[in-house]
């Protein structure tokens, strides 16, 4: 499975950005995926998961609310929209796949290579 991801940039603080991530090779149906982010000095943390049927959704704290997980099995793609982010959230934001039943940094099979997302103040 390769993973590509888009649709980082610079966003005003308030904004809002949605990720894209999409799969080519296998389809995507039977993983589940998740959204993980790196800022600069900081370990690789979880954002946001969605089960392989899209059926449940889970998210870090920090982003309840403001983040929304989806996927699309048909266009082989998950998607990460993100309305009011604030400057903590800059990083750079990877998508990742697991054949396994938990979405978690050390849990993933496949990873994308990373998108920057910037939120100025």
């Amino acid at each position: 499975v390769q993973l590509q991801p888009s649709g980082g940039g610079l966003v005003q603080a308030g904004g809002s950005l949605r990720l894209s991530c999409a799969a080519s090779g296998p389809t995507l149906r039977r993983y589940g995926m998740g959204w993980f982010r790196q800022a600069p000095g900081k370990e690789r943390e979880f954002v946001a998961g969605i089960s392989w049927t899209g059926g449940s959704a889970y998210y870090q704290d920090s982003v309840k609310g403001r983040f929304t997980i989806s996927r699309d099995n048909a266009k082989n793609t998950v998607y990460l929209q993100m309305n009011s982010l604030k400057p903590e959230d800059t990083a750079v934001y990877y998508c990742a796949a697991t054949s396994g039943s938990i979405i978690r940094v050390d849990g993933m099979d496949y990873w994308g290579k990373g998108t920057q997302v910037t939120v100025s103040s």
